[in-house]
């Protein structure tokens, strides 16, 4: 079996399916359409001829009344019969029963009656529909009889069905030759395109499929297949710059680490155990903050189920964080600003927003950090406000980018540059945004807004 042909062959696939369907549906349409013609056809013919009988019997029934009755009855067509009886005896007759025994000898019933009888035509015996009515005459009480062979209509319709038997299988194969050519030439298009996304590898991901010229549904499917390969490419060069930055990160605390437990190995009387340590503690706080950031952007990527939100005070949190981050603050935190704003979410969540927000606004501020807290109005607007360096306009769009850390001269202490990424992502999976506000001169001003409860 070829590779990417289901079983089946080319019987299976969806140009066989949708020819096969097609011609079927159209077959029974025809026959049904075939069998509904000859049908009204047959009605048409019959209907006629009856309308001709019955005028005819009215016409004799008054010439006999009136005896104007002719001994031979023309004007009945070549496949038409008729005869004029009194008490069994034939008064009149078309030229081709002359001499012939009634056709009928008991009317049976008053009016206008049709019957179906078999009777002599020349040398030959038919089938006969014929309409008897009764009057008076000159002789007594008169039967007229007048009829038309239904071997005439049987003819005609004959040579109907063998049209039609001919015709709709011709007409069948016709336009399912048809619809396998269009479905083929719209399939081939498609086909092209898939061939075209299978041949591009990892390392091609920059490529397109060719965008067909028309403005129909194989078009929105290359446009289509065109974003999804873009969205791809974008994929894989944030993931090469994740791994990239993170392997980055990761080397210069562990290579501090190293160097300084070389030194004291071939040291040892230089390096006290104590300050041996706290070296060694701070390089592991930098390696565990940052694989923390990494291990909660795996999870979110990976698609992890939100924690139930539940209610809780925005500004007890704000300022628990505010009490956790000034023991160590080489800057004033002033929170006169926090008043109450309740809001629904993942306590453990926007905990970290904030607390990562505290912490950029503390490692770039000079001498203050401003944290304003305000609910009302269906929602919680949290400012933070430092009076750092700031971002340079041309970063502004990239702040909160992963691995962001702006200016290389402030390396030092732009962390990981995964704190506002997941802080952004956070108040995103939250019903809110972060957004960096322009009107802080200088430093930078964050400003959180959250759905109030």
């Amino acid at each position: 079996m070829a590779e990417g042909r289901r079983p089946g062959g080319r019987w299976g696939t969806v140009r066989a399916r949708t020819t096969l369907l097609a011609s079927a549906v159209t077959a029974l349409a025809l026959v049904v359409g075939a069998v509904a013609l000859v049908l009204i056809l047959q009605a048409q013919l019959t209907g006629r001829d009856d309308s001709l009988a019955q005028g005819r019997v009215r016409d004799l029934l008054s010439a006999a009344s009136t005896g104007d009755l002719p001994p031979t009855l023309e004007d009945l067509g070549d496949e038409g019969v008729g005869q004029v009886v009194v008490d069994d005896a034939v008064l009149a007759a078309s030229p081709n029963i002359v001499g012939r025994p009634p056709l009928i000898r008991d009317p049976g019933g008053s009016g206008l009656v049709v019957r179906t009888v078999e009777g002599p035509d020349d040398d030959e015996t038919e089938r006969y529909r014929v309409w008897m009515g009764t009057g008076p005459s000159a002789d007594g009480p008169v039967t007229v009889i007048v009829g038309t062979s239904l071997e005439s209509v049987a003819e005609t319709t004959r040579t109907l069905r063998g049209a039609l038997l001919v015709g709709v299988p011709i007409l069948v194969a016709l336009l399912a030759a048809a619809i396998w050519a269009f479905v083929g030439r719209a399939l081939g298009r498609i086909d092209r395109i898939t061939r075209a996304v299978d041949g591009i590898d990892e390392a091609e991901l920059d490529r397109r499929v060719p965008t067909p010229p028309a403005d129909d549904e194989v078009r929105r499917l290359a446009e289509t297949m065109n974003r999804m390969l873009a969205r791809l490419q974008a994929a894989s060069a944030r993931q090469r710059d994740f791994v990239a930055d993170a392997s980055h990160d990761l080397q210069s605390p562990l290579a501090a680490m190293r160097a300084q437990l070389e030194i004291a190995q071939v040291h040892p009387d230089r390096a006290g155990v104590a300050v041996l340590a706290t070296d060694l503690l701070v390089g592991c706080t930098e390696m565990e903050q940052l694989v923390g950031d990494l291990l909660y952007l795996a999870v979110q990527d990976g698609g992890a189920r939100r924690p139930p939100a539940v209610l809780l005070d925005l500004d007890d949190l704000v300022l628990e964080e505010a009490v956790r981050v000034r023991p160590d603050s080489r800057v004033r935190i002033v929170t006169t600003g926090v008043s109450a704003a309740p809001v629904t979410g993942d306590p453990a969540e926007l905990r970290r927003l904030v607390r990562n927000l505290l912490d950029n606004a503390v490692r770039h501020a000079a001498t203050r950090v401003t944290v304003t807290l305000v609910g009302g109005d269906g929602e919680a607007v949290l400012d933070i406000v430092d009076d750092g360096p700031g971002v340079a306009n041309a970063d502004r769009d990239r702040v909160f980018d992963r691995f962001y850390r702006g200016d290389p001269a402030r390396s030092r202490q732009a962390g990981s540059g995964l704190g506002l990424a997941i802080a952004s992502d956070i108040a995103g999976r939250h019903g809110g945004h972060l957004t960096l506000v322009a009107d802080a001169e200088p430093g930078a001003h964050f400003r959180l807004v959250l759905p109030g409860s």
